[in-house]
């Protein structure tokens, strides 16, 4: 390196080292190794995961069926044709065929909400995911957490809670969790109690503040959650705003469900 160029690495730029596991880190390292442009690659990701700089957030929409690669318009599409099947899946009573209470249900209900959006719809997702500074399962423990969680008891409404509030952990999918496990947790609640969650009750933001803390304490959710339930489990209109509720808590706003 030259003494010029030296000297401008020392004035305009800051570096940090980074180390990866040759073990743990093997997907990191593979996805790496197929860049051209390491360097700007990771640079666009920390902007898009913090929402830096629009126009390069735009391009990191996940690989889709429709080739979108704006995030925007791929957010539109994705909650459009999502939420038709939606509807469908209360309209042609297909929640009722559906396996109650393990992950190869709630693989099903996956697959067919996102069934025109992505080629991984309803199946395990294959990189690690993180919300903030908290880690879901791991890849390489992820099937056992799955068939652990689909073992689980759910006689009673507190058993059924304790059920959703791992599988949130395990978030088996790589985009779609929140909005599958909430169907996949009213079958329970049908199936063994007879009643469902009314979501339109239910607000954002003390939601997702009792889900936050649910790994530590499941007790808040528990709490919420109970205090909107009802009998009302073949109505169309709480299933169809539920929906709505539902998709609200991810930012998704821009259609209605049934409609």
């Amino acid at each position: 390196m030259s003494k010029y160029k030296e000297t401008w690495d020392r004035e305009h730029t800051t570096q940090f080292k980074l180390k990866l596991n040759n073990r743990t880190d093997r997907d990191i390292l593979e996805w790496l190794d197929g860049l051209d442009n390491k360097q700007g690659s990771v640079k666009e990701l920390i902007r898009a995961l913090n929402g830096l700089g629009s126009e390069r957030k735009t391009n990191m929409a996940l690989e889709n069926k429709f080739g979108i690669t704006d995030s925007a318009k791929l957010a539109n599409a994705e909650e459009r044709w999502t939420k038709r099947r939606a509807a469908e899946l209360f309209e042609r009573g297909l929640l009722d065929t559906i396996e109650v209470g393990t992950y190869r249900g709630l693989a099903a209900i996956h697959a067919y909400l996102f069934q025109d959006v992505y080629d991984f719809a309803g199946k395990t997702r294959s990189v690690n995911l993180a919300k903030g500074s908290f880690r879901f399962a791991p890849v390489m423990y992820l099937d056992a957490a799955l068939e652990n969680v689909s073992a689980m008891p759910e006689t009673t409404y507190e058993e059924i809670i304790a059920k959703y509030v791992e599988m949130n952990i395990a978030h088996p999918f790589r985009e779609g969790n929140g909005r599958s496990m909430r169907i996949w947790l009213d079958t329970m609640l049908k199936k063994d109690l007879g009643v469902v969650v009314d979501w339109s009750r239910i607000d954002k933001d003390a939601y997702l503040s009792a889900m936050e803390r649910s790994p530590v304490n499941d007790l808040e959710i528990r709490y919420l959650l109970r205090s909107a339930l009802t009998d009302k489990v073949n109505d169309r209109e709480v299933y169809m705003k539920g929906v709505d509720a539902s998709y609200y808590y991810e930012g998704y706003s821009a259609y209605q469900t049934g409609q």
